[in-house]
């Protein structure tokens, strides 16, 4: 899985990646971090400040810092910034209606000096609700095709089931891999 391929190229002795999880509160980050670990994704509630998950394999360690998306708390995401090697922006699909806010929350964080160059993926979550837009749809409304100073991509998920978690996961270690080159 990832985390072998990680492993090989990151080497020995264990080596760790540190990701930032961010996105509006009942986005579904806290359930995202929660199948990411393989843990039970059926009672979730909302995180008051952050949680971290570490996940050992082969050797590797990939730590997630899941922060909450309340408002009175989108103000110290800035503090968890610094060295990160990767950040995962979770959205509601379902959620149209705060779409231009979770917008403009992306927008101020990708200008943030510590997250210049910084991979980029958005889980376009709850795709399993009937009243989700298609990830191709949020990535435009996001003007994700603007982002010229770092990789990005969209992936339409359904953290609650699991679907496309795992192909979210496979761009992150094609990320690794690439500026291992």
């Amino acid at each position: 899985g990832l985390l072998s391929v990680i492993q090989r190229l990151k080497g020995s002795p264990e080596q760790e990646l540190r990701i930032v999880l961010l996105g509006l509160d009942n986005a579904g980050k806290t359930t995202l971090l929660k199948r990411l670990a393989s843990e039970e994704v059926s009672t979730v509630t909302p995180t008051q400040g952050f949680n971290i998950k570490s996940v050992h394999s082969h050797g590797f360690k990939l730590n997630v810092w899941d922060i909450g998306g309340q408002r009175s708390i989108r103000p110290y995401w800035r503090k968890y910034l610094g060295s990160t090697d990767l950040l995962i922006y979770v959205i509601d699909s379902a959620d149209q209606k705060r779409f231009e806010e979770t917008g403009q929350e992306l927008a101020e964080l990708t200008e943030e000096e510590s997250l210049m160059g910084v991979p980029l993926l958005v889980f376009a979550n709850k795709q399993d609700l009937v009243t989700a837009a298609p990830a191709a749809e949020i990535a435009e409304g996001l003007s994700l095709h603007t982002y010229r100073d770092r990789e990005w991509q969209i992936q339409a998920c359904s953290a609650l089931s699991g679907e496309g978690v795992q192909d979210g996961m496979n761009w992150i270690s094609s990320q690794i891999m690439n500026r291992k080159k």
